[in-house]
């Protein structure tokens, strides 16, 4: 079979990623290394805008019916959480959900999506031309190449996608450690228990199946050196020391130890090659964003490759990838160094830091929106193609109640969504606007109206909403001539003829 995109990497983000491009009707292909899913899960947080994303798809019940909710999260692991329930989504919360289980879900959708997956088959090089890309693969009987039109790497910290490709991953090394024990509390502490002070950091999550991870750093994990795989009798020291208790700790199913190595990839496209997830960040796992953002990049791109593939979309589009992204991956590699600061401001100095932090979240409910949209990634917004553009230019679009002049039922605008076009949202209420005349494939069009429009929205009389949900135009002018003008315009931009 011949496919059109090669992804390599079967962990969230390359099954995301998969299952996005066969919404699309791109023939995909998943190279993965490992023969199974990996028992142990690194993520474990899926944030409110990888809910609505699921969401924005019809996907996401299987996680939220799975998940614990929680009704926030943390910064820095401050004593003050943040609380999400603030946040305009209809997710405000986080779920804990082991990465083994999203994994299971993406790559079900995935496979009945029609994505093929090569497990215990490995990416060993690429050859990049013209007009596509050979992949190299070691295959359990012999190497193989695949032909593609284009590759992504989803294949981790050390990528050899990006390696093959020439990718700079500049960057820093670990000089923090932290530790994590996935394991049975007969005596668990309270959901969301933290714990600081000079002797080190602990943090309690819940668990699907009556597990608790715990995880935490202490002043000796200050340092270069790799002391060694962590042990149980290590874990329950350190938990003891800081919480005078080891809350009846049993029968683990992970322990480990991780760094705070911060890298970016300079380039999140070269050519015909692409990086998505840790093959373009690597960061300190602070707040449990790194899965998220992952996914985020997967879903940024794969309605791009896609309608480049589909032929509708301008030769420029694939550029806005990285130009869009790794602001993005900046962002989160800076407030993840910011995070670890934090985290291990063990001295006087550094605990008054965090209490005086601690209290300005507590006490300014803006600064709590702020960071909270900022670690759900409800707050990313890419740049406006124009500096006249409205203000909701590359926001992300929540989900907005609408009226159908079309449809006895009303519905929501994640519903709505798709990854193979664009929607055009007339928001005059007037079935017969001009709007409707400006046909292009990749775009499908909506009439209703927006019951109790944020402020934000308020005066918006059409807007044109990309497959990731961000906003790609919106218009407020009164007249329709001058409405229309302005959306051709801005499908010049994004639609061929």
């Amino acid at each position: 079979m011949t496919y059109q995109v090669a992804v390599a990497g079967g962990g969230p983000v390359g099954l995301w990623l998969a299952a996005e491009l066969r919404r699309c009707g791109i023939t995909v292909v998943v190279v993965e290394t490992r023969t199974e899913r990996d028992t142990r899960s690194r993520a474990l947080t899926v944030h409110p805008r990888t809910i609505e994303t699921f969401a924005s798809r019809g996907v996401h019940q299987p996680f939220t019916s799975e998940g614990v909710s929680l009704p926030g999260g943390h910064f820095g692991g401050l004593d003050t959480r943040l609380d999400f329930r603030r946040l305009p989504s209809p997710f405000p919360h986080t779920l804990a959900l082991p990465q083994e289980r999203t994994e299971a879900l993406l790559e079900q959708q995935a496979l009945e999506l029609g994505a093929t997956i090569l497990r215990g088959h490995e990416v060993t090089g690429l050859s990049e031309e013209p007009d596509g890309v050979r992949v190299h693969i070691q295959a359990p009987d012999g190497p193989r190449t695949v032909e593609v039109s284009y590759v992504v790497g989803c294949d981790g910290v050390r990528s050899t996608v990006r390696e093959a490709a020439g990718i700079d991953y500049p960057g820093t090394d670990s000089t923090v450690l932290g530790w994590l024990g996935d394991l049975v509390l007969d005596e668990p502490p309270a959901p969301g228990h933290s714990r600081f002070g000079p002797d080190g950091i602990l943090m309690a999550v819940p668990m699907p199946g009556g597990l608790h991870r715990l995880v935490g750093t202490v002043p000796r994990d200050i340092t270069t050196d790799w002391p060694g795989e962590l042990t149980l009798d290590e874990l329950r020291e350190n938990v003891v020391a800081l919480a005078g208790t080891d809350f009846g700790m049993r029968d683990p199913v992970w322990l480990s130890r991780f760094g705070n190595a911060t890298r970016l990839a300079a380039q999140y496209r070269h050519g015909r090659v692409f990086l998505a997830g840790d093959a373009a960040h690597q960061h300190f796992p602070a707040g449990g964003v790194g899965m998220n953002v992952g996914i985020q990049d997967a879903g940024n791109l794969a309605w791009k490759l896609a309608a480049t593939l589909n032929g509708w979309a301008p030769g420029t589009l694939l550029d806005t990838y990285h130009a869009e992204r790794h602001p993005v991956g900046v962002n989160l590699t800076e407030t993840s160094r910011a995070q670890v600061a934090l985290m291990t401001a063990f001295s006087p100095e550094g605990r008054s830091l965090r209490d005086l932090f601690s209290r300005l979240i507590g006490a300014l409910p803006d600064l709590n929106d702020q960071l909270a949209a900022q670690v759900s990634s409800l707050a990313v917004a890419y740049p406006p193609p124009a500096p006249d553009a409205h203000q909701l230019t590359g926001t992300r679009a929540g989900d907005l109640a609408l009226d159908d002049t079309n449809a006895l039922d009303d519905t929501n605008l994640f519903a709505l969504l798709r990854a193979d076009s664009y929607l055009l949202l007339d928001l005059t209420g007037n079935p017969d606007q001009p709007l409707h005349h400006l046909t292009r494939p990749g775009l499908r069009v909506h009439t209703g109206t927006v019951h109790a429009p944020p402020a934000e929205w308020a005066g918006i009389r059409a807007a044109l909403i990309r497959p990731d949900g961000h906003v790609a135009w919106a218009g407020a002018d009164s007249h329709d001539a001058a409405l229309v003008n302005d959306l051709t315009a801005a499908l010049a931009t994004t639609h061929r003829e």
